[in-house]
């Protein structure tokens, strides 16, 4: 099932969905997920894109929609850019990510292509000094049932405009998923991973026109203790979200 199908079923399927009376549900762990589906060899074609540079991958199929995105490093911070581009001139979708270690905690994300001809566009806005290694290709069949098993196992949670939501994790978890989306409305939002009072290890901002068509989804590497995952949506009042987030 393709992903706009099931988050549009999950919209549809309770007229309170985006209430904010809603009671939150416990995060669940999703047992299905395989660490090494986030290798960049494992995804595909690898490239390394040296400080400020970039790469892009075209991806031409409409039947497919999910696009799967690696990103790591040597063990550098890693800082980048991953844009959707659709036809010449349209970018619906925008993640800046930074990771503090790119070998221990590599960016992992999915993204929508909106069953279009589209190109991934992955720039590395660092210093010329911190190369990265990227990949991107159509994800598995098991990555699409792993962020759809998500979506299925707990209600989320809304988050209004302008509206903080944090989870913490005890040591034994070592992934953390993240899926967030609109009724259609705009997505404007932060995710980070964070070890300590405000100490961030990793963090994705996202804007896009329709975060139902091009939901942000990520993996957290959560090594150690003390880990949370804090929800931010930087958008007005107006333009709430859903979080689902799962231990892995």
């Amino acid at each position: 099932m393709k992903f706009t199908a099931t988050l549009i079923a999950l919209c549809a399927a309770s007229a309170n969905g985006f209430s904010i009376n809603k009671p939150a549900v416990k995060t669940t762990t999703v047992l299905n997920a395989v660490a090494t589906e986030w290798d960049l060899a494992d995804i595909g074609r690898s490239v390394r894109i040296e400080g400020s540079s970039r790469e892009h991958w075209e991806f031409p199929d409409p039947n497919q929609e999910i696009v799967q995105v690696g990103v790591d490093s040597n063990g550098r911070p890693v800082e980048t850019l991953i844009e959707l581009w659709i036809g010449p001139d349209w970018t619906p979708m925008k993640v800046k990510a930074y990771t503090e270690d790119g070998m221990m905690r590599p960016i992992q994300t999915l993204i929508g292509t909106r069953n279009k001809a589209a190109a991934i566009d992955v720039n590395n806005t660092g210093p010329g000094d911190f190369p990265l290694n990227a990949a991107a290709a159509y994800a598995k069949p098991s990555m699409v049932q792993q962020r759809a098993d998500l979506l299925t196992a707990n209600a989320g949670r809304y988050i209004e405009g302008g509206a903080v939501h944090s989870v913490n994790f005890d040591a034994s978890v070592e992934q953390v998923q993240v899926c967030l989306y609109t009724d259609t409305r705009q997505l404007n939002a932060q995710v980070e991973l964070l070890n300590g009072p405000n100490n961030f290890k990793q963090k994705f901002e996202v804007f896009t026109n329709n975060g139902l068509l091009n939901s942000l989804y990520v993996v957290f590497n959560s090594p150690g203790a003390g880990n949370v995952v804090r929800v931010t949506n930087l958008a007005p009042l107006e333009f709430p979200c859903k979080a689902f987030i799962a231990s892995v």
